[in-house]
């Protein structure tokens, strides 16, 4: 599969024009949830510009040696999310929308705490069939940018960040 690699320059420009897309959307959130691992670090970086608390969520799509699992499943939930989510506007971060079941799995668990509303953003959104779906109770989907199924190599994976870089398409 053909690869993609992307620098952390790349991704913090994305989640600035994120930020701006959100913020005239009128979309406010009271939280950013991060769903880890890999939606941590845009977190961070659109809390620069939209100034909310990060609550993290683990949620594994893949066992121990890397294969998928038939469901998604939760490692690590938000505490007392009753106090945290219900009636609060939430904005869920995550790196990609690849087969949408981790996304799809967390709108599902997070909608089960009476929000008042949520919305998705993701670093990329691949253009490909979906296995999992979001509910029709989020409106508000936002995606830096939509892509071919190529694998992308994130920084925050790169064993050697320099060569990672080096491969990277300003």
């Amino acid at each position: 599969m053909e690869k993609y690699y992307i620098s952390y320059n790349q991704i913090h420009t994305i989640m600035k024009n994120l930020s701006c897309e959100i913020r005239e959307s009128g979309f406010e959130p009271d939280y950013i949830v991060a769903i880890g691992t890999g939606g941590f670090i845009p977190a961070r970086m659109i809390k620069t510009f939209i100034n909310r608390p990060i609550l993290t969520v683990g949620i594994a799509y893949y066992d121990l040696n890397d294969n998928i699992m038939d469901t998604p499943h939760i490692i690590q939930w938000i505490d007392e999310p009753q106090v945290k989510l219900e009636g609060k506007k939430i904005l869920l971060v995550d790196e990609v929308d690849d087969s949408r079941a981790t996304i799809g799995y967390c709108l599902e668990k997070l909608l089960t705490h009476n929000p008042q509303e949520i919305a998705v953003t993701v670093v990329h959104n691949k253009k490909k069939e979906k296995r999992g779906s979001i509910p029709p109770e989020i409106k508000k989907y936002f995606a830096g940018e939509t892509m071919d199924d190529k694998w992308i190599c994130y920084p925050w994976d790169a064993d050697d960040i320099c060569e990672h870089d080096i491969n990277c398409k300003y």
